[in-house]
């Protein structure tokens, strides 16, 4: 008799938990629903098409290296004689794409952009491209990270695609030029986007949840009777994480430094204001989120809708521009892809003082958005 009520006892108590979740509708949503439709969009972005489309930086010889014109140009020559154009919209320069069939495998399509050294090096650098194809004394050279798998894939179809239109290619190795420069490597794309993807998260999770949680326990109730302003607080939590994250952020660039020799090229004090910027805006957009519900599920839900898009959308472990076209204006728009690139830029392209001014202004602007906002309707319980 007592086993038959210690059994009903259970029973009513996991009734009573469903209940109390399924309850809230939220919950369902942010549970259910929303890993549903994540999986639906990365789905669509990843599973689209089974073609890989490679794309590829072609030197635009200076006027000084045409001393032969039987041998200079060939690489030119044969994309304007064998490879489609594309048509070039807005500032684009000219392109043109080779496409090589397989039933099985999927298409494998190389889009090659004219351009300069220079600009070819910050394609290469941002992800944009894996290899870069050169010419001197009438034969192709190739650059590329030797750590780079798709770049050693390009490399082994590019020289069969030339050599079987007898175009000249080294039949050894010395055509092939391992770029080592500093910001060429994939550690130096990777060490940006984790210090951004850090401050995110160490925000989010580290303001958001824990104010949330702070106020179901009723400890944020108790602050209401002191003299206390609610912007002394939130900025007081805001600067406390910037605190934090500026220690974390100096300890993985001190590891990187002393593991992979990773350096900062740009300016040191344009660094500094993206940083503060990226940290503004987070905070704003932790602020804002939690500024209502004591709900820590919900809470959970809401960090994740804001962490995860942006996570795994915005280039912090590969470039985004391996989504689809259409999409990357709008991930260009994202508060992570503007701390991430504007920490890049820093990092591995040189940028300056200057250049960093733009997005800053803008990660700063979000914040003090969303501040405003989550102030307004901030509640202590």
């Amino acid at each position: 008799m007592n086993r038959l009520i210690q059994q009903k006892q259970l029973a009513q108590l996991i009734s009573a938990h469903f209940k109390e979740i399924i309850r809230q509708p939220a919950v369902i949503f942010w549970g259910i629903i929303f890993p549903i439709l994540m999986a639906l969009g990365l789905g669509i972005a990843f599973t689209r098409q089974t073609d890989i489309v490679r794309h590829v930086a072609v030197i635009e010889n200076h006027p000084t290296a045409m001393e032969n014109a039987n041998n200079a140009l060939l690489l030119h020559a044969f994309l304007e004689n064998h490879a489609d154009k594309i048509e070039p919209s807005g500032d684009k320069p000219q392109q043109y794409k080779i496409t090589l069939p397989n039933a099985k495998l999927g298409n494998t399509t190389f889009v090659f952009e004219k351009t300069t050294w220079r600009h070819a090096m910050v394609l290469l650098k941002r992800g944009n491209l894996g290899i870069i194809m050169d010419e001197k004394n009438g034969r192709i050279e190739y650059h590329f990270d030797p750590l780079n798998t798709d770049a050693h894939f390009s490399y082994l179809k590019l020289s069969k695609i030339f050599s079987q239109n007898s175009v000249p290619v080294e039949e050894n190795l010395e055509s092939v030029h391992p770029l080592t420069v500093h910001g060429t490597r994939y550690i130096d794309f990777l060490v940006p986007g984790l210090m951004a993807m850090g401050i995110m998260m160490s925000c989010m999770w580290g303001m958001s949840y824990g104010m949330i949680d702070k106020r179901s326990k009723k400890l944020l109730r108790r602050m209401v009777a002191t003299p206390m302003k609610k912007s002394y607080f939130l900025i007081s939590l805001m600067t406390v994480r910037i605190i934090m994250n500026l220690i974390e952020s100096a300890l993985l660039f001190l590891f990187a430094w002393l593991v992979f020799n990773i350096t900062i090229q740009g300016s040191i004090a344009g660094l500094f204001a993206i940083f503060i910027a990226g940290n503004i805006a987070f905070g704003g957009i932790a602020i804002f989120i939690s500024c209502r519900t004591a709900n820590t599920e919900i809470g959970n839900g809401l960090v994740n809708a804001v962490v995860m898009p942006m996570m795994v959308l915005s280039g912090v472990f590969f470039s985004y521009h391996n989504f689809p076209d259409w999409s990357i204006p709008f991930i260009q728009k994202l508060p992570l892809t503007l701390l991430a690139d504007g920490l890049r830029s820093i990092f591995i392209e040189g940028a300056g003082f200057a250049d960093a001014m733009l997005p800053a202004a803008i990660l700063l602007s979000i914040g003090i958005f969303f501040f405003s906002a989550g102030l307004r309707f901030f509640k202590w319980h």
